[in-house]
């Protein structure tokens, strides 16, 4: 994704948020507004070049450098909604020296945004007397130039309110382009991967202390459970080589802008190996300089051999 321009640009930043309905924007420019920016939603796209004022009017002016970021949301409802002229007119506005332009296109599987039209009982505006199904694949179509001219594009469909309102922040908060955030988490596979993890290990190489009577109500923050899987000969050969990348991708991630990294540990159940591991891993880190966040998404699962699969040996716990 593009980052932002950095805070000491004089340019007049503006950013353009359209997508699908249903598929986020009223979220994006609440975060936003919340952030700073002045927000207009529903916007009439034709009239942005007198919005904004003509060249020479906004950068160029002492009070430009103070003047609020400006994010204008607008979709298929909006007059004058014509895609192939919405990027004729943002092309000629982009070679303005005076403007710092971003592009946003919100995308949804069509699945889900039946789900959410169906759940909020709201009629899709371009539905008419069609289902949902229809006005979404209409929409779809109409929207598809912008969808692949867009500098950014975020697919919204397994990411929930909390999680958009994240990635928004990861993008445009200032103070998390200043100092990158850090988040080691653990996840059981069995129950889905994490839909924002940047970097994804799989511990299910490692002995799986689900199958030991003794271990199996515990968990990765248990003495036992760690001393047992440090037992497993691929541990510690791991581990390192793993720690060792962090080391070299983080301070890059840093480098190219990157305000928000997820390194995200799995196993099956995500209980033990995967919560052992992201504990230690966190820890080392912590040591190296870096301040992780540590998160545990199914530790408090119940515990079951259905999600464990059956012990057919190590790799298969």
């Amino acid at each position: 994704m593009t980052v932002p321009p950095a805070q000491s640009d004089s340019r007049q930043r503006l950013l353009l948020v359209t997508g699908l309905a249903g598929a986020g924007k009223s979220t994006v420019l609440a975060v936003l507004e919340d952030l700073g920016w002045e927000t207009i939603d529903n916007f009439p796209i034709r009239m942005l070049e007198r919005l904004v004022g003509e060249p020479g009017n906004s950068a160029s002016n002492d009070d430009a450098v103070s003047r609020a970021p400006l994010a204008i949301g607008f979709d298929s409802r909006t007059r004058g909604f014509v895609p192939g002229e919405i990027i004729s007119l943002v092309m000629r506005m982009e070679k303005r020296s005076d403007l710092a332009l971003s592009f946003i296109f919100l995308d949804c599987k069509s699945t889900e945004l039946e789900r959410r039209f169906n759940e909020t009982r709201r009629r899709h505006p371009m539905a008419q007397e069609n289902t949902v199904h229809d006005g979404i694949a209409a929409e779809r179509e109409l929207l598809e130039p912008l969808r692949r001219w867009a500098e950014v594009v975020i697919d919204t469909s397994e990411l929930s309110s909390n999680d958009l309102q994240t990635q928004v922040r990861t993008l445009f908060d200032k103070e998390l382009q200043a100092e990158p955030r850090l988040t080691v988490s653990s996840f059981g596979f069995a129950r889905g991967m994490p839909p924002l993890a940047d970097l994804v290990f799989d511990m299910r190489f490692l002995d799986n202390p689900h199958w030991v009577e003794a271990l199996r109500e515990r968990t990765g923050q248990d003495r036992e459970v760690g001393e047992h899987i440090k037992k497993d000969p691929a541990f510690a050969q791991a581990f390192k080589q793993i720690h060792a990348l962090l080391l070299t991708v983080l301070p890059r991630y840093h480098a190219q802008g990157k305000a928000y990294v997820h390194v995200a540990f799995g196993c099956t159940g995500g209980r033990h190996r995967s919560v052992f591991t992201a504990e230690g891993m966190a820890q080392a880190l912590r040591e190296a300089g870096f301040s992780p966040t540590v998160r545990h998404r199914n530790l408090k699962s119940r515990v079951t051999d259905t999600i464990e699969g059956g012990k057919e040996g190590p790799s298969e716990g």
